[in-house]
């Protein structure tokens, strides 16, 4: 099936969809404000555009159309979230440059296998314009930069966290299946009594029964969720067993791709999990390594670079007569990291090296000394070791503990910092049937 090109765009930002990019350009006739949100407004304009959107989302995925009026809540609700985040990044002093957007512009454009001009022909296709894709660009990161300082700038994340982390079930999970997962969430308000909880279970256990008897999941979910990803249809990317809540963890070892979970009572309310896909398994991570020991002569102030070329290539020549490498290395190498040692750079990975010297190397067979030659700190005469192949999949694993312990702290600071900024604004909704907010 043919994916428009604002389906694949999305993706590749926060997973917001867009805001109407008109709003500001011009009044519309019959246009009025839908909520009041500190010192700026939702407009019923920006407010239609949006459900638009999410209804032409809902019908590519082939679920049937909403009733209407049935998301005007849920997509106020986040467009008054979006609006305070922008909000904090115009008081905070947060700007996109043109070289920014444009570069990020260009990186979309690439992603997705296109030229810039292609790009915009494809946008115009889908009906909208080169200029609100540039201001729907720059939201997202205002967004992203506003959560980048005041969430995840503030998250640790311990080594003896990692070793606990790792040695724990979860933890062992960490190198077997990943799963990808949608979810609907039914809340309860904090502190709710047994007939609010009560009813809630029968909500969700009628939602349940109708994803049960066909319903489309996605479509459920936008109607339907509380969770921040709701207007996207429940999905919540790839995570690890390790990222979820660990009563989660066995549930999905038993599930298989495409079953719905029977709903789940947690601390927020009742949650509904659906298994999209699994991948994934644990595999060893094999790192290249080569043994290499150099030379290193500079030019200076009192050495040419010609002279420095042509010390390195006498340096060469008495290697090649028979002189022992690590001794001229003693007396005549400038790398003070390594002159010391013979000029033994020890077992290095590849990568870490600038492009020129990790070329010499590859081309240069075990015991071989080249040519002397150039890069950006100087003339370099080197000889290949050895070579071999090093397991590194504990330090891999490692990493993947630190990058599951650092998400895991991001999405419940994340949702614990919107709940907050949400409930400190002054927001008054003024949507016909919608309840009245203020504080």
């Amino acid at each position: 099936m043919k994916t428009k090109l604002i389906d694949r765009l999305r993706p590749l930002m926060l997973g917001a969809v867009m805001l109407s990019g008109a709003v500001h350009a011009a009044v519309q006739p019959l246009d009025s404000v839908v909520a009041i949100v500190d010192n700026d407004v939702v407009m019923k304009s920006q407010l239609d555009q949006r459900v638009r959107e999410v209804e032409q989302t809902i019908a590519k995925r082939g679920g049937g159309t909403p009733p209407p009026g049935a998301l005007d809540q849920q997509v106020l609700e986040r467009l008054i979230v979006e609006n305070l985040q922008l909000q904090i990044g115009e008081r905070s002093g947060i700007r996109i440059t043109d070289e920014e957007l444009n570069q990020a512009i260009a990186t979309i454009a690439q992603r997705n296998g296109m030229s810039l001009d292609q790009f915009r022909a494809a946008l115009a296709r889908d009906g909208l314009s080169f200029e609100d894709a540039r201001e729907q660009v720059k939201r997202e990161m205002i967004i992203s930069r506003v959560r980048q300082r005041r969430v995840a700038e503030r998250i640790q994340v311990s080594e003896q966290e990692v070793k606990n982390f790792l040695a724990s079930d979860l933890g062992k999970m960490q190198m077997s299946e990943e799963y990808r997962l949608a979810n609907i969430l039914i809340p309860t308000p904090d502190g709710a009594n047994s007939q609010a909880i009560q009813a809630a279970a029968g909500r969700v256990g009628d939602i349940y029964q109708q994803l049960k008897q066909g319903k489309d999941f996605g479509q459920m979910a936008i109607e339907h969720s509380a969770s921040e990803n709701a207007l996207e249809g429940g999905e919540m990317g790839w995570r690890k067993a390790a990222q979820l809540p660990p009563e989660f963890a066995k549930l999905l070892s038993s599930m298989a791709v495409g079953d719905i979970s029977q709903p789940l009572r947690i601390p927020s309310g009742f949650l509904i999990i659906k298994l999209e896909e699994k991948r994934g398994g644990s595999e060893s991570v094999l790192r290249d390594e080569v043994h290499v020991r150099h030379i290193l002569i500079k030019p200076s102030e009192i050495r040419s670079e010609a002279a420095t070329e042509q010390l390195a290539e006498k340096l060469y020549d008495r290697i090649q007569n028979g002189e022992d490498f690590a001794t001229l290395a003693k007396s005549f190498s400038e790398d003070p990291g390594s002159a010391l040692n013979g000029g033994d750079l020890n077992w290095v990975d590849p990568n870490s090296l600038v492009p020129e010297f990790r070329e010499q190397m590859a081309n240069a067979q075990q015991g071989q000394v080249t040519k002397p030659f150039r890069t950006q700190y100087g003339w370099h005469v080197l000889e290949v070791l050895g070579r071999r192949a090093t397991d590194s999949t504990e330090q891999a694993r490692e990493q993947q503990a630190l990058t599951v312990l650092r998400n895991r702290k991001y999405d419940e600071e994340l949702q614990t910092w919107l709940r907050q900024i949400r409930d400190e604004a002054y927001v008054e909704i003024k949507l016909p049937g919608a309840d009245q907010a203020a504080q």
